[in-house]
């Protein structure tokens, strides 16, 4: 009698395949996926079409900061003109943003 307890309470305690034990980590991966490494990408790929799409006349804001018209695109280097006889030479893929005909709205409004 006392084999058969002992045999049945071994049987029902088996230890879970191997693989479960990885689920949390696959889990963790997941969604590292979509709330980090995906968003960033999508940011990556539309910041390179805007630096493809840029033309002379736009005004942008490169990262450090400086606003300049842009005189000149080449395939490396951008022409920015600062202020009035003002030209700078900058890499391309450094323009932060492309600021839009207008302007932006003010931030009191």
């Amino acid at each position: 009698m006392l084999d058969i307890l002992s045999a049945a309470a071994s049987a029902g305690a088996d230890a879970p395949p191997a693989w479960i034990s990885w689920l949390p980590i696959l889990g963790m991966i997941v969604i590292f996926w979509f709330l980090i490494i995906r968003p960033q990408m999508r940011q990556q790929k539309e910041h390179r079409a805007k630096i493809a799409g840029m033309q002379r006349g736009d005004m942008v804001v490169t990262a450090g900061g400086l606003v300049g018209k842009i005189l000149k695109v080449d395939d490396n280097y951008v022409e920015l003109e600062l202020g009035q006889g003002v030209r700078v030479k900058a890499v391309k893929n450094t323009i932060g943003d492309i600021i839009p005909p207008g302007g932006s709205a003010p931030a009191n409004d």
